[in-house]
């Protein structure tokens, strides 16, 4: 799948993977901070953002995007930067292709299998039982899922992912309907033969359970090279709650 790609500046290549319900336009910022010093590309995952939507959405076909967007550009020596589902995909396509990644960020997700919660599937029902076609504008968007989602932050998270279909319809960019569909497998373990020998910096939220104290044994088994950094009184989405300490440590990381 030919997936829509920001990029920003010049050098060695680095790829940010997003989040699920996320797109690249979250990680612009960072990605032209990081586009001072190293050629930053930034795709959409299918069923996200501006790329292709498709029925199927699982680990294996994210990570053949991502190794096609690869091919297309012709890119070697890889820092892969992911947060999330992002995070699960880069530590897929590192251990399966450990050639290819010279360097590995993971964002706040580990290895280990996750019950599928019910804020994921909240915020779907929320997003699913928008009626665009009582909403006028943005801000009439938003007013629907205030009744369902009560954090400003998500919802402005949520609303990156509203666009003008056409002159007078707004709709999701997201395809809601393959990720509902699919969210159980995203959920999975990563349970894959071999590890990746390279650099690998994990970065967490004090705040979040994502990255635990008793996921830190088979991260190392995985990653003997690993390290985790974390950032008090960050949640989930630690590069929008701490975007100075986060570009920090990344920048310094990937620099040695």
């Amino acid at each position: 799948m030919n997936l829509f790609t920001r990029q920003f500046g010049a050098g060695q290549p680095v790829i940010i993977l997003h989040g699920l319900f996320g797109l690249s336009d979250n990680w612009v910022t960072f990605g032209r901070q990081l586009g001072q010093n190293y050629s930053v590309y930034i795709p959409d995952l299918r069923n996200h953002g501006r790329s292709p939507h498709s029925k199927v959405f699982d680990f294996p076909s994210l990570e053949n995007d991502i190794l096609e967007m690869i091919e297309l550009n012709g890119l070697e020596n890889i820092f892969l930067i992911g947060h999330s589902l992002g995070g699960k995909t880069a530590m897929l396509l590192a251990l399966h292709h450990p050639d290819l990644v010279k360097k590995l960020v993971i964002v706040d997700i580990s290895m280990r299998k996750f019950a599928p919660d019910e804020e994921h599937q909240q915020l779907l029902n929320a997003m699913t039982a928008v009626d665009f076609s009582a909403a006028g504008s943005r801000s009439d968007v938003e007013k629907q899922l205030i009744a369902k989602i009560k954090s400003t932050k998500i919802r402005q998270f949520l609303m990156k992912n509203v666009y003008w279909r056409d002159r007078y319809s707004l709709d999701w960019r997201l395809n809601l309907q393959a990720i509902n569909d699919n969210l159980l497998s995203i959920f999975e373990e990563i349970d894959v033969q071999g590890s990746y020998g390279g650099p690998v910096l994990f970065i967490r939220g004090g705040s979040s359970d994502y990255i635990r104290d008793a996921d830190l044994a088979d991260i190392k088994a995985k990653f003997p090279l690993s390290g985790v950094n974390t950032i008090a009184n960050a949640s989930h989405w630690i590069h929008a709650d701490a975007p100075g300490e986060f570009y920090s440590l990344v920048k310094n990381f990937l620099d040695k």
